[in-house]
């Protein structure tokens, strides 16, 4: 190539060059502009992003404090950094006033679960599920569940742990008490005497224990299987038509007899009880079988029928009347024992209505227990009846319905017992209750007779003795106003002893009217009422009960022991103190006072009538004997502890609720 060529091509060359660099050059320029630019946006861009950084960081402030679950942030020794108002409400503790350590409220029956769960949470970053149990403040124990994830630093090192807690508590009760059910329901299954299996279109799918030891198959082995494959009916409504019935939601309950083929050979006759388990929409589901072996039952009412014919001659010569009839009441059966109570042979009987042939007078009594009869209940009751002889008998019956073997009523059977000697007695009695009352009557009668015709000269004389001392007394001496006196307090006794009298005949007679009867009031009314000396005090140191008693009959009561106990204190202070306790059947009360005493041989004296200690004028000698009255009739009992110059205790007892309340 010559020199000119080569000159030509570099200077194209370096043609091409100076392009090439010049359009290198504004590519870079543009290059640059572009760089600068974008430089500008990113840094507008990035102080954008901080101000948006800034919202957020507020904006999750804002959300751990509103979130509705407690809500807890943990260093990695699970001490409490930060926690929202819900956490400390549930916890009790506030980490802004006290340290709180998470592990310390774990029970300690899930320490090491727990343990294990944060070195999970380590190894992966997050916990999802994590259920406890934990102790809150108050030391109530809860169920929590948690789901957690590790919080990290600009290095990705793990730094904390956030999670955010669930009280599961009731929801953990609820599974615990289902299940406790189902173990129940299960163990109830299981050990139940009945034989339980479920099936699903005629296929058993579940069996309990009594089933498979009922047949001798395995429970493995009856799944799958058919109850009409080893099953035949008996007694009752066909399986086919059961189970028809059942799908078409005509029937949810079914029983009848069917005879079991054991898997070894032999059979049982088993009670199958079926029932329909529906779904929601009521569409059968499942059909659950009961079976209950009446194969010994059975039998046993076989041989029941053999030892009737073997105790027949028993019940022939028992003592008591034996009679069955039937629906209609034709005598079927009689022993020897009713013939002779009626007079009758047996052939006379058998076939006979019983009601005719026996003429029972009270009719209407024994169709009435026919019609318990027919109800299947059983009673006892009383018949007037004319025997064979013409004599009026009366009859205690015990009656009871009589069934078939198949449970169906086919009439009833009578035990008689002849109780005319009994009522006779009962008439005799009755007519000597009527004769006593009229006797009472008549003596009340004249008790108030004799009480008024012996006041009525008592208060002449008392009148007369008054006179003379007012119209003689410049007359009489010393000697007689003083005979006059002692005839007036003469007087005044024997109309005390009168009244007294008076009061015990009529103790026993009348009804009483019981009714409440506060004692607090009773005492305070007495208080008013008798005479009290200056020195001695009437006390009651704990309020008295209210009882269901005669108010007349309380107040006489407690009167007459009262008025004896205040009168015979010669102390200088006298007390008497009413104190009271409760048992079960009766209450007792005591009547306690610090005077003179009763020597030992008085303790049963005082209450018989007329009969007092010493020469006291103002004593009768009746009122204890009205309250030992008084006392009988509310079915109780009085004593008295005393030693002469000890003082005494009176003591008495009255039945809270009477047997008679007309005694």
């Amino acid at each position: 190539m010559d020199s000119s060529k080569e000159v030509e091509l570099l200077k194209r060359a370096l043609e091409r060059q100076k392009k090439a660099r010049q359009q290198a050059e504004k590519i870079l320029e543009q290059k640059s502009t572009d760089l600068y630019e974008t430089a500008q946006r990113l840094k507008e861009a990035n102080g954008k992003l901080e101000n948006l950084l800034s919202e957020k960081v507020s904006e999750l402030d804002g959300v751990f404090v509103n979130i509705i679950d407690p809500y807890v942030v943990m260093d990695l020794e699970a001490n409490v950094i930060k926690m929202n108002p819900s956490a400390k409400e549930f916890l009790g503790y506030d980490n802004a006033k006290e340290a709180v350590n998470l592990n310390s409220l774990v029970h300690r029956d899930y320490i090491q679960y727990t343990a294990e769960s944060f070195k999970y949470l380590l190894e992966v970053g997050t916990l999802k599920n994590y259920r406890s149990k934990i102790y809150v403040k108050n030391g109530d124990e809860k169920w929590i569940e948690i789901n957690s994830s590790l919080i990290y630093n600009t290095k990705q090192e793990p730094v904390g742990a956030q999670g955010i807690i669930r009280d599961i508590t009731q929801e953990m009760e609820i599974k615990e008490l289902l299940g406790q059910q189902r173990k129940q329901l299960d163990i109830i299954v299981e050990n139940s005497p009945l034989g339980i299996a479920l099936s699903v279109e005629g296929k058993i799918i579940k069996s309990n224990t009594t089933f498979t030891e009922l047949l001798g198959y395995t429970e493995g082995e009856l799944k799958n299987m058919e109850l009409h494959t080893f099953s035949k009916d008996v007694e009752g409504m066909h399986s086919k038509e059961i189970t028809s019935q059942m799908e078409e939601g005509k029937i949810d309950k079914a029983t009848s007899i069917k005879r079991y083929m054991k898997k070894g050979g032999g059979c049982i006759l088993g009670k199958t009880s079926v029932s329909a388990v529906r779904d929601a929409k009521g569409k059968l589901k499942y059909i659950l079988a009961m079976i209950e072996d009446i194969t010994r039952e059975r039998e046993a009412e076989e041989r029941l029928n053999s030892e009737r014919k073997k105790y027949a001659n028993i019940i022939a010569n028992m003592n008591l009347g034996l009679v069955e009839v039937d629906n209609n009441d034709i005598i079927q059966l009689v022993n020897q024992s009713f013939c002779t109570m009626s007079g009758f042979h047996e052939k006379e009987l058998l076939g006979k209505k019983g009601s005719d042939i026996l003429r029972v007078q009270n009719k209407s009594v024994l169709q009435a227990e026919n019609e318990k009869r027919i109800e299947g209940e059983s009673d006892s009751y009383e018949l007037e009846v004319i025997d064979k002889n013409g004599k009026k008998k009366h009859w205690l019956v015990s009656g009871a319905p009589r069934y078939d073997h198949n449970n169906k009523m086919i009439g009833s059977v009578g035990v008689h017992l002849d109780i005319t000697k009994q009522k006779l007695l009962e008439q005799q009695k009755e007519q000597l209750v009527k004769e006593l009352e009229q006797s009472n009557l008549g003596l009340q009668e004249y008790a108030h007779i004799v009480s008024h015709d012996l006041k009525s000269p008592l208060r002449s004389i008392s009148a007369l003795a008054t006179w003379i001392q007012e119209d003689y007394r410049d007359v009489l001496d010393e000697a007689g106003q003083q005979n006059l006196t002692l005839m007036q307090e003469k007087v005044t006794s024997m109309d005390k002893l009168i009244h007294g009298i008076l009061e015990y005949s009529t103790a026993n007679n009348s009804a009483l009217d019981n009714s409440k009867v506060d004692l607090n009031e009773v005492i305070e009314s007495i208080k008013e009422s008798i005479y009290i000396p200056e020195h001695v005090a009437l006390v009651v140191p704990e309020v008295l009960p209210t009882i269901i008693a005669d108010r007349t009959k309380i107040h006489q009561l407690f009167q007459n022991i009262l008025s004896n106990a205040v009168v015979h204190i010669e102390k200088e202070k006298g007390l008497v103190e009413v104190l009271f306790n409760e048992n079960k059947t009766h209450w007792q009360f005591s009547v306690k006072d610090n005077g003179v005493g009763i020597p030992k041989e008085y303790h049963k004296k005082i209450f018989e009538i007329f009969q007092s200690i010493g020469a006291n004028e103002r004593s009768t000698g009746i009122g204890l004997s009205i309250v030992k009255k008084i006392i009988d009739r509310y079915e109780g009992e009085v004593w008295v502890e005393s030693e002469k110059g000890m003082g005494t205790e009176f003591h008495f007892t009255i039945k809270k609720e009477l047997t008679d309340l007309k005694s």
